[in-house]
């Protein structure tokens, strides 16, 4: 094995050790105390009944939610970076997020306060998931179409800006003219959350984010010639109208999805790909995207335990914790691709 190969296989194997740790420690670590013997009889089925309740209702769907997220946001993050050549794009560039908060704001800010569901409905529980969804694809769709009649790619990411602009200027507008009970509904969601997701819901986003991950992998080919540009990809025969499509549909089912489950997570999509370079150090996609995908799980895996503040008995938004590790990296590119990162 070469020492490259060697560097990488090694990488991934400690990434891949981290995430099991790190899942077994966010299932033993809360506000709430357990012991080891706890967790592992709760798992079992044989652990005492509020040990039970704490580990399979609480603490296992999170951290199973951590890793579904972290994997799906990283992987669409690198997509984007891949297709627009841009180290600072992400699902936010192309308003993915934005849509999702759009159908979010119409749902809880203009039609729950007309209609009055009754506690437990199909439509309660999945009501916010579905109009994110819908809000994620119908941005996903315009850009597709804008995609489609526009050869140059920076064209449409200055499009998807502007278009994740609109979007926020409308839903401030909803903000505004909503009561105080929808607006911190709104708010809270957009802090993003882990802890809300039932074992159903799970099964969807796994679902969403396994179709993902698969056209992801099997466009490998096309984004590493991508990293050599646009005339060169051509001449190896790639099809680049096509796989802008397909490039844009796997990173807003990736990105769409989570948002729609687990509201905004910022900066994971940005900062994820990087960090995992710099571990992998590659840039082929083959050993990338799965290194990619389990950097993702471990930042979030790692967030959702900083944010429980074991044995505070207090728990912090998820999105700053987040946002928290992924500034300085975010920062670290910009001062680098100034010139500016020697001087730190």
């Amino acid at each position: 094995m070469r020492p490259p190969e060697k560097r990488m296989t090694l990488a991934m194997s400690g990434l891949f050790i981290l995430m099991i740790l790190l899942f077994f420690a966010d299932l033993l670590l809360g506000s709430t105390r357990l012991e080891a013997s706890d967790v592992i009889r709760s798992l079992l089925g044989q652990g005492t009944p509020g040990g039970e309740i704490i580990i399979m209702q609480f603490r296992l769907p999170k951290a199973l939610t951590a890793i579904l997220a972290g994997a799906a946001m990283s992987v669409s993050g690198l997509l984007m970076q891949t297709l627009f050549r841009n180290p600072l794009a992400g699902p936010d560039v192309l308003g993915v997020s934005s849509g999702a908060g759009l159908g979010v704001a119409l749902t809880l800010l203009t039609i729950t306060p007309l209609i009055s569901l009754p506690e437990g409905s199909a439509f309660a529980g999945w009501g916010i998931i579905i109009a994110a969804w819908a809000g994620a694809g119908a941005v996903m769709m315009i850009i597709m179409v804008v995609s489609t009649h526009m050869r140059d790619i920076m064209t449409v990411l200055i499009v998807g800006l502007l278009l994740a602009s609109a979007v926020s200027a409308v839903v401030t507008l909803l903000q505004y003219f909503s009561n105080e009970a929808m607006l911190r509904t709104y708010v809270i969601w957009t802090m993003g959350n882990l802890g809300n997701i039932s074992y159903p819901q799970i099964r969807a986003l796994a679902l969403s984010t396994a179709a993902g991950l698969v056209i992801s992998f099997v466009m490998v080919k096309p984004l590493n010639a991508m990293l050599l540009g646009e005339t060169f990809s051509r001449t190896v025969g790639v099809r680049m109208q096509r796989t802008r499509v397909v490039l844009l549909a796997a990173s807003s089912i990736l990105a769409g999805s989570v948002t729609a489950f687990c509201g905004p997570l910022a900066f994971i999509g940005v900062a994820v790909p990087h960090i995992a370079r710099l571990l992998l150090g590659t840039t082929d996609h083959r050993w990338l995207m799965p290194g990619v995908a389990l950097s993702g799980a471990v930042i979030m895996l790692l967030s959702d335990i900083i944010s429980s503040v074991p044995g505070g008995g207090h728990i912090i938004p998820v999105n700053t914790v987040t946002s928290l590790i992924g500034i300085p990296v975010v920062l670290w590119i910009i001062l680098g691709r100034a010139g500016l990162g020697r001087r730190f």
